[in-house]
């Protein structure tokens, strides 16, 4: 769910309460002033009044944490994690300016600022709660696609890690359907690439149907707590009451303009995850990982998913002098090997849709009407079959 710049600084000063910094502060922390503009965007993939926000948000939140973990000063042990975050690596100006050079320390720093965002994210991190708010959201995304009633898009995300092959059992674990060693998590986001919610850290060849069902969000949508609303799914979760699939073979017209609406807005959710890839390098490759290191990964994704809503909040462009839209290699889902029995209500109900809202009569298009329906039928079956 967007929130305006404004609403954001009212949530921060709200958080803040009548905590006073240390040290008198105008504009960027005194150890981020070591950089110029374009230093700072370029070490940390972020803007100065961004950096300075999250570093207001996360102090306060660290008064809560016991000092005994805390390093060194909260602005600094920040510099290192979102040095961290940007370039999957230490930078040795940034180590340099913060006094630490042992790579132990330097990863202590970052697990402990990862532990803080990811306690931070239901602040930053919103799903349409109310029903105003569930209305603005379902409005926004038919208005993105054409498709009512859609509260986000539901996918797996996938992490690149390192597994020792010589523990086969665990190694095997980790392999996703695409090959690679792999963690993955839940994520759900709007029409404009707002992450609503995220959560788990699995293995990656875990099934995205089953992590859907044992997910907090999963439970809560099929126990009705969000209302009658849609969750655009792709190949890998199953057509149901709450989760919105395409049409496997499409026979008309309305099928073919449905799968195109479904893809378009599914899309959007390809294009966050590889957004913040090109942001946050670290979310390229995770190091090494066990099943026992899992929380540990799922902190440090958790704390890149609340670092993008609050950069989409300011406004800050991405790295790289390339402003085209970044886009994930689509997930072809992870497949049972027997076949799954749909719903046939849940059949009907996605075949109403379709007449309703896609039919030719109720929406002609000029684009798709020009284009033949063999290439149509090529089309669909190119993004969601091969």
């Amino acid at each position: 769910m967007a929130f305006a710049v404004p609403v954001w600084l009212a949530v921060q000063e709200e958080m803040l309460g009548s905590f006073e910094p240390e040290e008198e502060q105008d504009g960027a922390p005194p150890c981020f002033d070591n950089f110029s503009d374009e230093a700072l965007f370029e070490k940390f993939h972020l803007s100065r009044p961004c950096i300075a926000f999250i570093l207001d948000s996360v102090g306060t939140h660290m008064k809560t944490v016991d000092s005994t973990k805390r390093h060194t000063s909260v602005d600094v042990m920040l510099m290192i994690a979102l040095n961290y975050y940007a370039h999957g690596a230490f930078s040795s100006s940034v180590a340099g300016n913060t006094w630490m050079s042992q790579t132990g320390n330097l990863n202590s720093v970052v697990k402990t600022i990862s532990g803080v965002l990811a306690a931070m994210c239901k602040t930053f991190i919103s799903f349409p709660l109310t029903a105003e708010a569930r209305s603005r959201t379902a409005s926004q995304i038919e208005e993105f696609c054409g498709i009512p009633n859609v509260l986000g898009v539901l996918a797996p995300a996938h992490f690149k890690i390192r597994a020792s092959p010589y523990d086969k059992t665990s190694f095997k674990s980790f392999i996703n359907a695409l090959g690679y060693t792999s963690v993955v998590s839940q994520f759900i986001c709007d029409s404009e690439g707002n992450i609503l919610s995220v959560e788990k850290c699995c293995v990656g060849s875990s099934f995205e149907q089953e992590m859907w069902e044992t997910s907090f969000k999963g439970k809560e949508v099929e126990n009705e707590q969000h209302g009658p609303f849609w969750f655009i799914g792709g190949k890998g979760y199953h057509l149901s009451k709450h989760v919105l699939t395409p049409v496997l073979e499409p026979s008309t017209d309305g099928d073919i303009r449905f799968n195109k609406a479904h893809a378009k807005i599914h899309n959007v959710m390809e294009v966050t995850i590889g957004s913040m890839k090109r942001r946050f390098k670290c979310l390229m490759q995770l190091g090494f990982a066990d099943e026992t290191s899992l929380n540990t990964k799922a902190n440090i994704i958790k704390a890149c998913c609340m670092l993008h809503n609050i950069a989409k909040k300011f406004s800050v462009p991405l790295p790289g002098n390339n402003t085209a839209a970044v886009h994930e290699t689509p997930y072809p889902g992870k497949q049972h090997l027997s076949p799954v029995e749909v719903s046939t209500e849940a059949l009907e109900v996605r075949r109403q849709l379709i007449e309703k809202n896609f039919s030719v009569a109720k929406h002609p298009d000029p684009v798709e009407t020009s284009v033949s329906k063999q290439s149509m039928m090529h089309w669909c079956r190119k993004m969601y079959w091969d």
